[in-house]
């Protein structure tokens, strides 16, 4: 654990018990995005293997209290050890402009640098527009999509209908 997180959290990496904490409030820090089908989608994001198998690349802060209040769940690629992924990252809406998920990802930026990754990738929803945003502001660029498509979206991404915006993270020229 460590204490010198924004806000006076405690950042750890999960456990399994955490899955349910987790999975408990998506849909409120979504504030309701999607619907019913954005709620389901989002849980079929973050199945219990995350919590049991890449523990050591993510991290989930705590209030004092021990009630959460942000994480990020990420991991190394087995197939191409120069990139990292951020599969799936939340912070408290009441948290929000504090610097919380900045930190997460510079931290996940540091530990993908000392296992010598290149790049970090993450995607989002193109409806997300918050997270479209956070992502350019520290420094990920948005990847071509499809020239069928609005710029920038892949349709069809993660299957019929579920269409993503990709997102790449130039470690060797990144300062965060």
């Amino acid at each position: 654990m460590t204490d010198d997180f924004p806000g006076g959290l405690a950042l750890r990496h999960p456990r399994v018990e955490d899955h349910a904490r987790v999975l408990a409030v998506l849909d409120q820090w979504w504030g309701g995005l999607g619907g019913e089908t954005g709620s389901r989608e989002r849980a079929l994001l973050l199945p219990r293997l995350y919590f049991q198998h890449f523990t050591g690349t993510s991290h989930v802060a705590e209030r004092p209290s021990g009630e959460l209040a942000a994480f990020l769940v990420g991991f190394l690629s087995q197939d191409r050890p120069d990139i990292a992924y951020i599969h799936f990252v939340g912070v408290d809406p009441a948290l929000h402009g504090r610097g919380i998920a900045t930190a997460l990802y510079h931290r996940f930026f540091a530990l993908a640098r000392a296992r010598h990754c290149r790049q970090v990738h993450a995607i989002t929803s193109p409806a997300n527009a918050a997270s479209r945003a956070f992502h350019t502001r520290i420094g990920f660029a948005e990847l071509p999509g499809s020239p069928d498509a609005a710029p920038s979206v892949h349709p069809d991404y993660d299957g019929p209908g579920l269409d993503r915006v990709t997102f790449a993270h130039d470690l060797t020229a990144a300062t965060g």
